[in-house]
């Protein structure tokens, strides 16, 4: 009689079980799909900063090349030729042996 009234005892407390393992099953499920959701949101911005850093990678390499083109700039200012240059635009200043001609209309 003993193990019947162990059946009969074991049953018992699995139906009072019933409802916590539904619950739990439930918060389980809703606990999935939270990650679920957010994990295609970390996706799509984690695709959104790998552009940003194609964009920021490509942005980089120009202003490199600039700050070349800037230090050759920097370089070539410091020479004579520059120098007369910048004395005939700006000044119009000529050497002595050079001839200046100028159209009809001016210019």
């Amino acid at each position: 009689m003993k193990a019947g009234k162990r059946k009969a005892a074991m049953y018992r407390t699995i139906r009072h079980n019933r409802p916590a393992v539904f619950a739990i099953s439930v918060i389980v499920g809703l606990l999935m799909a939270v990650i679920g959701f957010d994990s295609k949101s970390l996706m799509e911005k984690n695709r959104a900063l790998e552009q940003r850093q194609e964009e920021l990678t490509a942005q980089l390499k120009y202003e490199q090349d600039r700050t070349e083109e800037l230090a050759e700039f920097e370089k070539y200012t410091k020479t004579k030729k520059y120098a007369e240059e910048m004395a005939k635009k700006k000044l119009g200043l000529v050497h002595d042996n050079e001839i200046i001609f100028k159209s009809s209309d001016g210019k």
